[in-house]
Formats: C-alpha cells, structure tokens, sequence
C-alpha cells in the first residue's frame, strides 16, 4: 500500500510538471506574439501621429486621428529627442496619477525604457529634432506573462490538497486495519479465556489446588482485562471521571510484583491523594502499564522507577522516569512510530497504541520529555481538563 501511496504520488508530480512546463512554454509562445502584434500597433500609431503632423488634406487628418485613438490599452510616453516628455500626447496611463505625483511618468518612463527600444519620429533632421516614443505593456501582455505562476500556485494546491487527500485516506485505512486486528484479536482470545475461567473454577473445588487456582485466576483475569482493551481499540471510548493517582497506584502494583527487587518504583503525587482525570480506565492502565514495562526493560541490573503526578490548572501531568540505558538522539522521533524497537522481542507496537490511545482517545499528549543515554529516559503524559 505505502508502494502504491508513493507511485500515485510520482505519477502526480509527473503530470503536474508537464502541464506547468507546458504551460510556460506556450505563455512564452504567446507573450512573444503578442508584443510582437503591439509593437507592430504602436509602430501604426506613431505613423498616424506623422500624418497629424504633416497632413494637407482633412482626409488624411481624420483618417489619422481615427487609427490614433483606436489604441485603448497599449501606454505610451512620448519625448523629445532628449527624453523631456511631453505630458499632453501621453496615452493610457492613470491620469489621476498624473495630476498627484509629479514622478509618475518619469517612473513609468524608466519602466518602459526596461521594456521596449523607443520608436523615434524624425522631424528634422538639421537641426536634428524628434519625437520618440517609450510603450509599455498592455494588460493583456501582461496577464500572459503571470499565467504561468498563476498556473504554478493552482497545480501546486492541487498537488497539496491530493496529497493530503492520499494521506488521509492511507491513515485511515491503516487505522482500520489496526482496530480490525485488535477487534480480531480480542474476539480470538475470547473462547480460549472463558474455557480458562471454567477451569479455575474446576480447580477451586479441591482444597488440595486452592493456592494454585487463585494464582491461576489472577493470570485469567488479566487476561480478560488485556481482551477487553484490545475489545475497546477502534470504538469510541467512554471516559470516566476517575483518580489518577489511585489507576496509576494500582499498575504500578501489578509492575512490581514482576520488577524483582533490584527495581524501586516510586509513585510522587505531591501529597496529593486525589487528582481526576477524564479516562478510559482499560485503554489508560494500558499505556501506564506499557511506559513502566518499557522503563523496567531500560534498566539492565538496579535503579529506580520514579513516576510523577502533577496537578495543574488545566491538565493532569504525569512523568514516568527510569534510570535506565536511555534512548539514542536519532532514535527520539522515531520510539512512536510502528515497527520500531530496539528490543530482541516484540513488535514495537506498544508506544504507537500509547499515543493513539492518549491523543485520539483522551485528546492529551505523550512525548519523550528527556532521555540521555546511560542515565535515563522520562516519558510525559498530559491531560487536559
């Protein structure tokens, strides 16, 4: 699917480079045809000016100024052979402009200087006197010339909005695939933990496995527990007003039994008995769980696990640290993405469920809020009220 996601991606970058390619080539094509047809008018213009000029008969005149005033958009400045201009037989410009701001025409006269070569009416030539005119750009020359990044801004929203479009939609199909595994899997485990429970209970009844069968239980029971949040993956969850401190507490129970006790795992909630939270209790006690699994696994003989509860106006944080091996720099971006673990085991699973869990389910945030190797990792978790 990703190869797939990639070739459609490739093949949009392709088409969109030939349509942005074309399309500057034929601008180009018609911006040179069309200064070419305007020069061609200003040159039909200044003669029609020669013929003002020197007419003898009023057909001739007439015939002149008529060519003369067709010209509706292309700007023209006309000067001496000095370049003084002649502010009366300047056309097309803004002439509020003109009346305002005394630099007007010599700034567009600098501009059509950049544009254009003059085209120069002799009136004499001992002594030698001219008259020569500067043209701008109409603006349709103009709009022709800004097509194509017109043309580049809209393919490149395009190219934008698809993408995202692809992405959203892989997202989405990869969220699916993963709450129908984990809806899957918890309908497998299902039958084999009610036939386990019907067992303990067989067990109960002679005294002789009564300690065995209570153990048994609770290994059931847990099972039941990892079923229903595996259950709960991909539905809407209900959150619950609950106690932090007491559903961090009774983890970090659960851990400690299985740490040994070359691990001391500390629980500071700053005196605080009880903070509340909106939480979905399975899927919470999963991530907590998880984070000190993972913490438990970074420290290699001794250490501590120290897992901090703090109370604010508006969220609920909490810091579990470990003084374990740390987690490489380069590694940092990488620990939520799925697939990626350092471990022999496993299928690095674990932290992409945990931020799932924690910012699509309960709208909060988790995040490596500092890791150093050889000293240790801290993970933060924030809820927000």
């Amino acid at each position: 699917m990703i190869s797939q996601w990639l070739n459609g991606k490739t093949i949009l970058f392709i088409i969109a480079a030939a349509i942005v390619t074309g399309t500057i080539f034929y601008s180009s094509y018609l911006s040179k045809k069309i200064a070419a047809d305007e020069k061609n008018k200003v040159e039909i213009w200044v003669e029609a000016q020669r013929t003002i000029l020197n007419a003898n008969d009023e057909v001739s005149l007439n015939l002149a100024a008529k060519i003369s005033s067709e010209n509706k958009e292309i700007p023209i400045i006309e000067t001496n052979e000095n370049d003084s201009i002649n502010a009366g037989n300047c056309v097309n410009l803004d002439s509020e402009k003109i009346k305002n701001d005394s630099n007007y025409l010599y700034k567009k006269l600098a501009e059509f200087k950049k544009q254009h070569d003059p085209i120069i009416l002799i009136l004499s030539e001992k002594p030698y006197t001219a008259n020569k005119y500067y043209y701008g750009e109409s603006k349709l020359q103009s709009e022709v010339q800004y097509y194509p990044i017109v043309q580049l801004i809209i393919v490149g929203l395009f190219l934008t909005i698809t993408i995202i479009a692809q992405r959203t939609s892989y997202i989405s199909t990869q969220n699916q695939v993963w709450a129908g595994l984990a809806k899957e899997t918890a309908h497998q485990l299902g039958t084999p933990v009610s036939s386990l429970k019907g067992w303990v209970e067989v067990l109960k009844e002679n005294p002789a496995s009564e300690k065995l069968s209570l153990e048994i239980e609770k290994d059931v029971n847990r099972l039941e527990l990892i079923t229903d949040r595996f259950g709960k993956i991909g539905s809407h969850p209900h959150l619950e007003e609950k106690n932090v401190v007491e559903q961090v507490s009774s983890m970090i129970d659960y851990i400690k039994r299985r740490a040994g006790k070359n691990v001391n795992i500390i629980l500071d909630s700053n005196t605080e008995h009880d903070i509340p939270a909106m939480i979905s209790p399975p899927l919470f006690d999963w991530v907590i769980e998880n984070l000190l699994k993972n913490a438990l696994d970074a420290i290699e003989k001794k250490g501590i696990i120290r897992v901090q509860i703090k109370d604010t106006a508006a969220q609920v944080l909490i810091d579990i640290s470990d003084t374990g091996k740390g987690i490489l720099k380069n590694n940092i971006a990488k620990v939520f993405e799925p697939g990626f673990t350092t471990k022999k085991r496993g299928w690095g699973l674990g932290l992409t469920l945990s931020k799932r869990i924690i910012e699509q389910y309960h709208k909060g945030s988790i995040f490596v809020k500092h890791s150093e190797q050889g000293k240790g990792t801290t993970f933060r978790i924030e809820l927000n009220k």
